[in-house]
């Protein structure tokens, strides 16, 4: 069964769907574009990582940001692609450190091509989305710049984070949380300021933005982290309890160690989890509340997103597909 994210009905009538669709459809040609920038013999890895399919959420999010602060879309184009060069770059070397060998039900890039190979892949996706921002001195593109540049070193220093827990025990709620807004909220807030600063928005706005895609990503990686143990495989593509597989140190598990909870002993750091064992944990989190816990915090998360769309004046149907956007990431069950 598809998780049951029990939140609340979306906020619009906007179908974020068609929303992601159009971003999806805006990036895709300057996408391939910047296959040009890159080693022939890269260029069948990254194109096959960059069309395999994928949300958007992260270009949306600039583009719309940017009609919401009153300008075209069209000016936040270039930050869009950057910062889903940047996310495809984070996957690309995620798979590697999580050893998955599918992602959205394809082969990733290190299982066909190699781990040596998938590694400067994405170490060209990073770096081509620099040069795709810095491609004209602007001062509006150096300040995108220097954003991404501090969101993807906070969304690294989320995934060392991330790995150190496997080897840990216990792991507090604040150091979950900590983990959390770096590994995922980091982009996602640079994803809305980069379309408010390309837009020459002021820094109210610029703020109000940021808040919204910081709230919005604790959010997203709650759902992330129920999905990753009780999400459908045949939705997912991931394996029944992959996090707990892994022993990931996520929101679930934090939550149920903050109540006090003893996990069973089988469940050892550093291990590879057996089925029985990621029955019995994942049991005994959904019986604790951890899960329905897991789920309100998403939920708190969405409301604070939403509320700070409201702070600062903002193109009512540009601002209508942003809490569209929040809505549909919240209810995902991928």
């Amino acid at each position: 069964m598809s998780v049951e994210t029990s939140v609340a009905a979306p906020t619009t009538a906007v179908a974020a769907v068609d929303v992601l669709a159009r971003a999806r459809s805006t990036v895709a040609s300057p996408l391939e574009a910047t296959l040009t920038h890159l080693s022939p013999e890269l260029a069948a890895s990254v194109t096959e990582q960059l069309t395999g399919g994928g949300k958007c959420v992260r270009a949306a999010l600039a583009l719309v940001s940017a009609a919401a602060c009153g300008a075209d879309e069209c000016v936040a184009l270039d930050g869009a692609v950057a910062i889903e060069l940047v996310h495809n770059f984070s996957l690309v070397h995620d798979d590697i450190i999580d050893r998955d060998e599918e992602r959205r039900h394809r082969p990733t890039i290190w299982s066909t091509f190699g781990v040596s190979h998938a590694i400067i892949a994405g170490d060209a996706l990073a770096t081509v989305a620099f040069q795709v921002l810095l491609a004209v001195p602007t001062p509006e593109r150096a300040r995108a710049a220097a954003l991404l540049a501090d969101a993807t070193q906070s969304m690294i220093s989320g995934q060392a984070l991330d790995m150190a827990f496997e080897t840990r025990r216990r792991v507090t709620l604040t150091e979950c949380m900590e983990m959390v807004v770096g590994k995922t909220a980091a982009l996602l807030k640079c994803a809305t300021q980069l379309g408010a600063v390309l837009s020459r928005a002021d820094e109210p706005a610029v703020e109000s933005l940021g808040a919204f895609g910081h709230h919005l990503g604790i959010a997203f990686q709650a759902i992330d982290d129920v999905l990753g143990i009780w999400g459908d495989p045949a939705v997912t593509g991931k394996p029944v309890g992959s996090d707990l597989r892994r022993h990931k140190m996520t929101l679930p598990v934090c939550i149920a160690q903050a109540m006090g909870v003893e996990l069973d002993d089988r469940w050892q750091a550093g291990e590879v989890a057996s089925d029985d064992d990621v029955a019995t944990v994942s049991g005994a989190l959904e019986d604790c509340g951890a899960r329905g816990a897991t789920l309100d915090l998403g939920q708190r998360h969405l409301s604070e997103a939403l509320a700070a769309l409201d702070r600062v004046p903002l193109a009512p149907e540009p601002r209508d597909e942003l809490a569209a956007i929040a809505d549909f990431v919240v209810a995902r069950d991928r």
